[in-house]
């Protein structure tokens, strides 16, 4: 769900043929080059065999892809909730709000919990980031950023610096202290550029590196201490707008979702694509691990949340109901696995049965659409964000 999208068509002399035209930026081998439209179709063409067209070439690629498709569903001999049957429903089930967090004076984006389970970060359209003690309501930190939209945080996994961007292209990191009246613009540390905004960050298994995703349709691995592009993923045909980190402590992979329907899984050390899901029909919005690391779960503005299996290759849970006409803006899955929570565009977060696929509960407390969801590090609890400003803490 992207609201705005910025567009820059840029003019200048053509890397190939040195004419003044609008340029595409392009990667030959790994290497960026700026290419006008004609050069990048003579280079589509280049290798081409005798009698070899673009066409016949696509024609090709799509039959293989039948031919997958019909490999795949072989496989496929049963579905999870025939195979949950047999498994105990789940009981009376409340949560209530527990701790609301005002102060933000603009829509909620994005939070993220500390590992210490209770300290929060959050950012808003309003161009702060706040450091919350979600069990105190108190602000501990806040940073005035230099634009507004700030859609992207995410806390260090020592707790001892925050990273946070949005409209500026960037991705700034900010150590944290408990010094009184710091002055923590003076200690920003400015590590990732992007060619266009930046719509989600997430630091890797230390503060050493970290992870963005941008609307330039591109995610980048970083340094943080040189601010060195450690490698890039390419391969989504529009904005990225979501990415999460593979759950294992050696955890080399993560997965992206973006404006192109699009759900695909990297490998961090070769900059691959290794698997590729596209059975939405709309934009991803929010991708999130199952805690074992052996599937993932998406929520999208076709009003579904979806369920994928990375080692049948497929997907294998919708969770939707006819009466849910409204995306799905955040997804994550508590502790055990068995339960989905996922943020919803009409105000509400609906819980999920992860294996039987039913609805099992509908929170009902903010004001205005629910934007970010993250659930704590020992599973006690939950952080929504939204559109009418707060945070409320659930358990």
């Amino acid at each position: 769900m992207c609201d705005q999208t910025f567009l820059a068509n840029v003019f200048g002399p053509c890397d190939n043929c040195s004419k003044d035209r609008a340029l595409r930026e392009i990667y030959r081998k790994s290497e960026k080059v700026s290419y006008c439209s004609l050069c990048v179709e003579m280079m589509a063409t280049e290798g081409l065999k005798e009698n070899e067209t673009l066409a016949s070439l696509k024609t090709e690629a799509e039959s293989l892809k039948g031919k997958l498709e019909e490999e795949r569903a072989k496989l496929h001999d049963v579905e999870l909730h025939q195979v949950a049957e047999r498994v105990e429903a789940l009981g009376q089930f409340v949560m209530k709000t527990r701790r609301t967090l005002k102060g933000h004076g603009n829509k909620v984006l994005c939070m993220d919990w500390c590992k210490d389970k209770r300290r929060i970060v959050s950012s808003s359209q309003d161009g702060k980031v706040i450091v919350w003690d979600a069990f105190t309501t108190n602000k501990e930190h806040a940073v005035t950023m230099p634009c507004t939209w700030v859609m992207a945080c995410a806390y260090a996994p020592s707790g001892c610096a925050i990273a946070c961007g949005g409209l500026d292209n960037k991705c700034s990191v900010y150590p944290l202290t408990f010094e009184k009246n710091e002055n923590m613009a003076a200690k920003k540390k400015s590590v990732a550029m992007h060619t266009n905004y930046l719509s989600a960050c997430s630091f890797t298994n230390s503060d050493m590196q970290i992870l963005t995703a941008s609307g330039d349709g591109t995610c980048a691995l970083w340094d943080v201490e040189s601010g060195q592009l450690l490698q890039s993923f390419h391969g989504h045909g529009a904005d990225v707008l979501c990415l999460d980190l593979a759950p294992s402590e050696t955890g080399n992979t993560f997965v992206s979702g973006g404006c192109d329907k699009k759900a695909m899984v990297w490998d961090m050390r070769t900059g691959q694509c290794i698997q590729s899901f596209e059975t939405h029909e709309s934009d991803i919005n929010s991708v999130r691990y199952y805690p074992s690391g052996d599937a993932f779960a998406s929520g999208s503005d076709d009003a579904t949340c979806r369920l994928y299996d990375l080692r049948a290759d497929r997907e294998v849970a919708i969770y939707s109901k006819e009466s849910i006409i409204f995306g799905a803006s955040s997804v994550d899955f508590s502790l055990s696995g068995r339960l989905l929570f996922a943020g919803y565009n009409d105000y509400t977060i609906n819980v999920w049965d992860v294996l039987k696929g039913a609805r099992v509960s509908i929170l009902f407390g903010h004001e205005n659409r629910v934007s970010t969801l993250r659930v704590s590090p020992d599973g006690t609890a939950f952080c929504s964000g939204s559109w009418d400003h707060t945070l409320r803490v659930w358990a």
